[in-house]
């Protein structure tokens, strides 16, 4: 088997950071946490056994990766609105969705289950790099004089360097699981597009990725890593696609933008029997499976005796915020804790402290299903800012939802004070971040002073949801005094708000 090969590559004498355990001389740590030691055994998926120290108290279990995937929608006692059809604008059936999704992808989309159980294979891999680690912040807070007590959860220990293979994993192993050949996707930043590509290496399938044209000009390298793990990349818009010369036409020299990246993979996908479609984040089944997030966080949380006060994670498409958050909103309605959960945007793409609550397309070209969802306009073309992550005209629909329902707050902050944090970050913490989640981090820092103020001591979860080693461009631009806070332009945004379809007769 393919994923045997790479496990047997590691010597049983690496950092085992699948574990969760870290091993420093005699020193063992739960992220960055030491803890009292006790003698175990650590079974690598290649047979090898490792005998190890313990990470946790005499008294604690060992964190597991978790064999189920966490649908927030089983617990909504008000469930989301459907999708519709963008021609009949009735409710999207399964035989809509099955030119671009396999059967299995599609089942889940639409469930009401609480539980998915997550496939062996795909924990097989999923144990390259998970459990990953939650980490306190301790010298963020020494820098910053707080009271808070800081909490990391990060994702960029993964292969792609994010938590996007959370959900690139099992999308293509059950399209493989169906026999498909080929996938095709959009991505902003390239750590989606990486993500795919490294899971498709995996189990032989071809991958295609349309790269927003800005992001494709600033991170060369995020396109030599999809390539590496060989997959085709083009920047967006291309010409290559109807949907692409299309714009092309109009703006020749458009920075692009993920809707119309989606435009263009879509059109491959619905044009090739071969072919299924890839999305990295919005949609039902990729926040579900990006809740192994939010359930290892429960899990470790508990082990060193701590609750969050507040939890803050980035937003374009909503992921990595649905990944962390679910599983704790499930814990706040259960009525077992009651943090605040707060979504922080950029505000030159501020799809929910400034847009609207309508169905629109996922899409620029109007070809997916209209999604309920707070949207800026599906014809939106938001400024190039540096997290091309978080450049995505709408927000997930589920996310959309439960910020309606008011189980979720939402801020949007600009990027020079998003950086300013970064800096402050990997000057104390050591890690750099990615630019997506360095609108977590400043709105971390700016919790943290104001506790500094109040003298309270809150507990404070931050999704770290990557590193930023294919982002130094973004870097210099800061450290040199050339990055720009772009903002939306009110009327550019109410020019794109009067396409949004009217959809009459639903609620």
């Amino acid at each position: 088997m393919a994923t045997q090969s790479l496990f047997l590559a590691n010597p049983p004498s690496i950092l085992l950071a699948s574990s969760s355990i870290y091993i420093k001389g005699e020193e063992q740590w739960l992220g960055c946490l030491p803890l009292k030691r006790k003698q175990m055994h650590i079974r690598l998926s290649n047979g090898y056994r490792v005998r190890a120290r313990s990470a946790l108290n005499a008294d604690s279990t060992a964190i597991e990766i978790p064999r189920q995937w966490y649908n927030l929608i089983a617990d909504l006692s008000v469930k989301p609105p459907p999708p519709l059809h963008p021609k009949t604008c009735e409710p999207v059936k399964p035989e809509d969705l099955s030119p671009l999704f396999p059967d299995e992808l599609i089942k889940q989309e639409a469930t009401n289950e609480r539980f998915i159980d997550i496939p062996d294979e795909v924990l097989d891999i999923y144990r390259l790099w998970r459990p990953t680690p939650l980490i306190r912040a301790k010298r963020l807070e020494k820098l910053l004089n707080t009271p808070a007590r800081i909490y990391y959860k990060y994702e960029g220990v993964s292969p792609a360097g994010s938590h996007k293979p959370n959900t690139a994993v099992p999308q293509v192993f059950y399209n493989a699981q169906q026999g498909i050949k080929n996938v095709v996707t959009e991505t902003g930043a390239g750590q989606w597009g990486s993500s795919l590509a490294f899971a498709c290496s995996l189990f032989g399938l071809g991958c295609e990725v349309w790269q927003v044209r800005a992001s494709y000009d600033q991170k060369p390298y995020r396109k030599l890593m999809m390539q590496t793990w060989g997959a085709k990349v083009h920047p967006s818009p291309s010409d290559i696609t109807e949907a692409g010369r299309k714009i092309l036409q109009m703006d020749p020299s458009s920075p692009g933008s993920l809707g119309i990246a989606i435009s263009e993979a879509v059109e491959v996908a619905a044009t090739n029997d071969d072919t299924k479609y890839c999305l990295g984040s919005v949609l039902n089944h990729v926040l579900l499976h990006q809740t192994v997030i939010g359930e290892e966080c429960i899990r470790q949380m508990e082990a060193i005796g701590e609750t969050p006060d507040l939890i803050i994670g980035c937003t374009g498409g909503g992921s990595n915020f649905a990944g962390l958050s679910f599983p704790f909103i499930r814990e706040k309605l259960s009525g077992k804790i009651n943090p605040v959960i707060r979504a922080v945007e950029p505000t030159a793409c501020p799809s929910l402290t400034k847009g609207v609550y309508a169905y629109d397309f996922g899409d620029t070209a109007g070809m997916t299903p209209l999604m309920k969802m707070h949207t800026l306009g599906h014809d939106f073309i938001p400024d190039p800012i540096h997290a091309g992550g978080l450049r995505y005209h709408g927000m997930a629909p589920l996310i959309s939802h439960v910020y309606e329902l008011g189980f979720v707050e939402a801020v949007s902050i600009p990027q020079n004070e998003c950086f300013q944090g970064a800096i402050q970050f990997a000057r104390s913490e050591g890690l750099i971040p990615a630019p997506e989640p360095t609108h977590a981090i400043a709105a971390t820092i700016r919790e943290a002073l104001r506790c500094r103020a109040t003298g309270e001591p809150k507990v404070i979860l931050m999704a770290m949801c990557g590193h930023g080693h294919f982002d130094l461009t973004s870097y210099e631009k800061y450290l040199q005094g050339d990055m720009v806070d772009l903002s939306f332009e009110e009327e550019k945004i109410k020019e794109s708000l009067a396409k949004i379809p009217r959809v009459t007769g639903m609620s």
